[in-house]
C-alpha cells in the first residue's frame, strides 16, 4: 500500500516589487469596478464629476440704502433693489437716522451723531442770532409805538 504523503502546507511566494517603468500605465487599468475604461485624450476631455451638494442654497437679496445728510441737518434716503431704484430722495428726520444708526452698530451711530450734533450747534447759533434780531425789532417797534 502506498502511503499518502502528508498534505503540504501552503507556500507563500515573495513577490519582488516591479520597477515603475515596468508597471503598466494607470490609464490602462480601470480605476474602479463598474466604471468604463477611459483612455488617452478622452480622459483629459471629461473632467471628473463632483457629487452634487445636498446643502441648501441661500438666496441673497441685494438692497442698497443710501442715507445722505447735510450740515443743516436735512436727511434723505435712496433705496435700490438690484438695479431698480425703489425710493429716491425720501426726506427723513435726523432722529430717525440716529435711531437707525444705533440699531445697526455703535461705530455707525458715532459718526452720524457727530454730524447731527454739528447741525444742532449751527441751528442753536442761528436761533440765538434770530432771537437777538427779534429783540431789536421789538424794541424798535416799542419806540415807534410810544411816540404816538
Amino acid at each position: 500500500m502506498d502511503a499518502e504523503a502528508p498534505a503540504a502546507a501552503p507556500v507563500q511566494e515573495e513577490v519582488a516589487p516591479v520597477p515603475q517603468e515596468q508597471q503598466p500605465e494607470a490609464k490602462e487599468q480601470p480605476e474602479a469596478k463598474g466604471q468604463p475604461e477611459v483612455r488617452g485624450e478622452e480622459a483629459e476631455a471629461k473632467p471628473a464629476k463632483r457629487p452634487k451638494s445636498t446643502a441648501k442654497k441661500t438666496r441673497t437679496v441685494e438692497l442698497t440704502l443710501t442715507v445722505t445728510g447735510t450740515a443743516d441737518g436735512e436727511w434723505q434716503a435712496d433705496l435700490v433693489h438690484g438695479t431698480k431704484r425703489v425710493v429716491q430722495g425720501l426726506a427723513i428726520s435726523a432722529a430717525a437716522v440716529s435711531r437707525a444708526a444705533k440699531e445697526l452698530h455703535e461705530d455707525i451711530a458715532g459718526g452720524i451723531d457727530e454730524v447731527i450734533e454739528t447741525a444742532r450747534a449751527q441751528h442753536r447759533t442761528r436761533m440765538e442770532e434770530l432771537e437777538a434780531e427779534l429783540a431789536k425789532v421789538k424794541a424798535a417797534l416799542a419806540e415807534l409805538s410810544d411816540e404816538d
